[in-house]
């Protein structure tokens, strides 16, 4: 899906915004390059004086005026180059916490749906490397464009009040500058936007190769994913060489007709009454303004670079969010969910994912979905959980319709073991206890013990205190799915979902911790899904599920005597069972 782009007009306003809190400081920098740009002025006229005045047999002012001068216009100089780069370092901080804050609060609140549309290397290039590519067009190309542009003025009025004739003549060069950037600007525009595309693709690949790097060892893809790098650094390479060729070439040209216009200008002083000091004032300015004219013809190409990061930067956090029309609040539900007539299907997907569902689980039931991939059972729990929102039909709790719950009300019901474990490069108390401004010693000390952790615990250095690595990298995978049972526990919500709760777990391990999951699970309604049906058999219903519709639906022992697809799978993993034996 093509992403609208934004006018740049709209950009500079919104960017702006940014600033706008900081404005007074924004000001002083502003007055801080304009005193930077008013000594270059001041230093041409005091060798035009010098040169008129102090190559005399009898100089007319004291010697020491030469440094005194001189020394004063450097500091004044001093001064404002460093006023300058504090100042805006202050304001460009700030504007780059703000803008990560933002983009970080708006990705929290993304629905589900956007992180399966996009890549992960994509989202993390636009918070971290996106957002910086603008505070440094902000930082390099505004502040240089302010700074040049004040240069230029200073010198340009300087210039005509010496001689305005052939002032007239030097500034033929600006309408040719002014013609070479604008041919270059929809270019650069586009090849920058491709740029970012191939950058987050990049990311994505290196992400990938470091998340995954047991798998590539053992499966041999070490050529594979080399391969796919290089493709994205050949293109990168690629866009970086047209890039430079597009900004570049501007600034041969505009040099050739400054130089072409400052010939003209020296052969007609030579002809003129000009003195010697006056000829070197005026020549020194004419060079002077080379420099900020060249800066002022290549800050087209990082500013389209800035301006199209700006546009994606912009582009999320415009994002839509997880709607939330609810507006009633719960305190605690009793965890009575239904489900009526509910159907449901994937964005972009042929088919449904569930069709025609209706089920009722009473407070305090534990129920499990059984069935063959796809059948619906992830799905289901993405509805109870509300990351998607179903296609027709409704879901209540307690009686009281989904869309009129606040999210944030609902998700304090749930509690959720998922077999893809997510830990954070945290304390194992804080993973424990996530969530939670202030962690309850007592409560984390029982939920530690209730998912049978005791024993890790005292082996950590720290307790629970020790840094667990990323995503619980120090544990084992049995530990990480106990760290994230003891979550569940911790939380003690009414409505708790095991999605293969038990699946990294050896049979000692499992057998405690499923100890531990049935005293979790007394009095709560809770929701499984589990590929083994061994574990399941104690549950009060037992809904199988296939196309996204429910099949059958009982208990154990009734749908074996059913004779039915329960029945088929329950006999299937009973004689891999004894297989195995």
């Amino acid at each position: 899906m093509r992403k609208s782009q934004l006018e740049n007009n709209v950009i500079v306003k919104r960017l702006w915004a940014i600033v706008k809190p900081y404005r007074l400081r924004a000001f002083l920098s502003l007055l801080a390059m304009a005193l930077t740009a008013s000594t270059q002025p001041m230093l041409t006229k005091a060798i035009e004086l010098l040169l008129d005045d102090g190559f005399k047999e009898k100089v007319d002012f004291p010697l020491w005026w030469i440094p005194a001068v001189l020394v004063s216009i450097f500091v004044l100089r001093g001064v404002g180059t460093f006023g300058t780069a504090y100042l805006n370092n202050w304001v460009i901080s700030r504007v780059l916490n703000d803008l990560r804050r933002q983009m970080f609060e708006r990705l929290l609140r993304l629905p589900v749906a956007r992180f399966h549309e996009e890549s992960t290397g994509r989202i993390i290039n636009t918070v971290i490397g996106d957002v910086r590519q603008v505070v440094d067009m902000i930082n390099s190309v505004f502040v240089a464009c302010v700074r040049d542009v004040l240069v230029v003025i200073g010198l340009l009025a300087s210039l005509l009040y010496l001689n305005w004739k052939l002032t007239l003549l030097a500034i033929v060069i600006l309408p040719l500058t002014a013609v070479i950037v604008r041919t270059t600007t929809g270019r650069l525009r586009r090849l920058n936007r491709e740029n970012q595309r191939v950058t987050a693709e990049m990311t994505q690949v290196v992400d990938e190769a470091a998340r995954g790097h047991q798998v590539i060892r053992v499966f041999s893809g070490e050529h594979y994913e080399r391969r796919r790098f290089e493709q994205r650094s050949a293109a990168l390479l690629g866009f970086s060489q047209r890039t430079t060729v597009a900004f570049a070439a501007t600034a041969p040209v505009t040099q050739i007709a400054t130089s072409l216009a400052l010939s003209l200008v020296v052969i007609l002083a030579i002809r003129s009454n000009m003195t010697v000091g006056e000829f070197t004032n005026f020549v020194a300015m004419m060079i002077m303004l080379l420099t900020p004219m060249k800066s002022l013809a290549e800050l087209n190409g990082p500013m389209q670079r800035g301006m199209a990061a700006t546009e994606t930067v912009f582009q999320m956090i415009d994002s839509p969010v997880e709607e939330d029309p609810g507006t009633r609040e719960i305190g605690s539900a009793t965890g009575h969910l239904r489900f009526e007539r509910v159907s449901f299907r994937y964005p972009g997907a042929h088919g449904t994912a569930l069709s025609n569902v209706t089920l009722d689980v009473q407070p305090g039931q534990t129920v499990a979905l059984v069935g063959v991939s796809g059948g619906g059972k992830s799905t289901f729990v993405n509805l109870v959980t509300r990351f998607y929102e179903p296609e027709s039909g409704r879901i209540l709790l307690d009686g009281v319709p989904y869309q009129e719950i606040t999210l944030a009300s609902l998700r304090r019901q749930l509690a959720m073991v998922s077999q893809n474990v997510v830990l954070f490069d945290d304390t194992l108390a804080a993973n424990v206890a996530y969530g939670v401004e202030h962690i309850d010693r007592e409560r984390l000390a029982a939920a530690i013990k209730a998912a049978h952790l005791s024993d890790v615990v005292e082996r950590l250095p720290d307790g629970v205190d020790t840094m667990i690595g990323e995503n619980g990298m120090r544990l084992s995978g049995g530990q990480r799915q106990r760290v994230a049972i003891a979550r569940a526990i911790y939380k003690d919500a009414p409505i708790l979902i095991l999605d293969e709760a038990t699946s990294a777990l050896d049979n000692e391990s499992e057998r405690a911790v499923q100890a531990a999951l049935d005293t979790l699970m007394a009095g709560r309604t809770t929701i499984v899904i589990a590929h083994r049906l061994s574990t399941i058999e104690r549950a009060d219903r037992i809904v199988v599920m296939e196309h996204g519709r429910i099949v059958e639906q009982g208990t154990h022992d009734e749908l074996l005597s059913m004779n039915g697809m329960y029945a088929n799978l329950y006999r299937l993993q009973f004689a891999a069972a004894l297989a195995e034996k």
